[in-house]
């Protein structure tokens, strides 16, 4: 059972979980879009690069809120 003050912090972490996520994809989606469809394929590599950041970032931060409880 999940006391008050741990519930409250659930929502918001769920939340950045999917923040996350959908940045991520919306960037593998992007450059997906440029590499072959734009046929500018410096700018998709470039884009491409951002999915592990964004991930990485996310990591960073989550990693932050569990070492805080």
């Amino acid at each position: 059972m999940q006391t008050l003050s741990t519930q409250s912090n659930t929502r918001p972490v769920t939340m950045l979980k999917i923040t996350l996520l959908v940045a991520s994809f919306a960037s593998f989606l992007l450059s997906v879009y440029l590499y072959f469809i734009a046929d500018d394929t410096s700018a998709g590599i470039f884009v491409g690069i951002w999915v592990p950041s964004i991930l990485s970032l996310g990591a960073l931060i989550l990693a932050g809120e569990r070492s805080q409880r």
